[in-house]
């Protein structure tokens, strides 16, 4: 039988809540980025990114104004390094995308 601590059941339940907080939209858009960034970025407010030049999505917001992004992810985002896919994202991708990394603010 598990047998939690008080810090382990705390500790998932900060892990749960906010997504269980998030809007559908914040919720495809964090799913989005699992699948398709998590290999490479950070997408949450404290692990560092696996790749070291890959920065967090949590400091996307201190570069760039978040509103900002649409415009590139829909056209198509390129990078000068070669490691970094090109995406495409349609209208309700970027909303869903958007609204969660707005979550990281």
């Amino acid at each position: 039988m598990l047998q939690f601590t008080l810090r382990q059941a705390l500790a998932v339940l900060m892990l749960t809540v906010p997504v269980l907080a998030a809007s559908p939209a914040e919720q495809r858009g964090r799913a989005f980025a699992l699948t398709n960034c998590a290999r490479c970025h950070s997408i949450d407010r404290t692990t560092p990114s696996p790749l070291k030049i890959a920065p967090p999505f949590r400091t996307l917001h201190n570069r760039y104004p978040i509103e900002t992004l649409a415009e590139a992810l829909a056209e198509g985002i390129v990078t000068g390094h070669p490691t970094m896919p090109q995406f495409q994202l349609e209208p309700d991708q970027i909303n869903d995308f958007l609204s969660f990394l707005k979550t990281l603010e």
